[in-house]
């Protein structure tokens, strides 16, 4: 009887551990779906809507009147345009923040963006590309090459003490690959 209860107690242990083993794998959610990716700045989970193809970056935040607290939009560019990125509040009626990040989600810059006047006369229609509208918006640069670019709701930067060198935590390569 005592090595039956031996091989009882094994296999009993056994089952709790692959028990735990499944519950812990229940808790890891994908961190990039379709269209949201979870990214982690000082600790905090932000879903961010993805802009992996032109439209989407060129439409980017443009015509939204809000933003979630754990909202926003990550840019993911393709190897062939990581460059220094220049960002304009196209068609935005609220103040953003912008961090631009590298490769490998080290913060190179930020900005608050502020809101700007809405498309005067001779300006075009919201969503057009219009020469005159363009040239009047001001540029908020990456100063060096970026690879991502996350918008998020104004104040959040300062709210959460980010600061250039900080990491954003995120599945770099799943959404490199998304880039297109």
């Amino acid at each position: 009887m005592a090595p039956i209860a031996i091989t009882l107690k094994v296999a009993l242990a056994l089952c709790l551990v692959c028990a735990c083993a499944a519950l812990t794998a229940c808790d890891e959610k994908d961190t990039v779906s379709a269209d949201v990716a979870q990214v982690k700045l000082a600790g905090k989970t932000f879903h961010l809507q993805i802009a992996a193809d032109f439209d989407t970056r060129m439409r980017g935040l443009g015509g939204r009147t809000h933003i979630d607290d754990d909202g926003g939009m990550i840019f993911v560019f393709p190897a062939s345009q990581v460059a220094v990125q220049n960002f304009v509040m196209r068609d935005c009626p609220i103040d953003i923040d912008i961090i631009y990040t590298d490769g490998v989600g080290r913060i190179l810059t930020m900005h608050e963006m502020k809101a700007e006047p809405p498309r005067g006369e001779g300006e075009g229609k919201d969503g057009e590309a219009n020469e005159r509208y363009e040239a009047r918006l001001p540029k908020y640069s990456s100063r060096y090459p970026a690879t991502f670019v996350i918008e998020l709701r104004a104040g959040t930067m300062k709210k959460l003490g980010l600061k250039e060198g900080d990491m954003a935590v995120f599945d770099h390569a799943a959404l490199k690959k998304m880039a297109r």
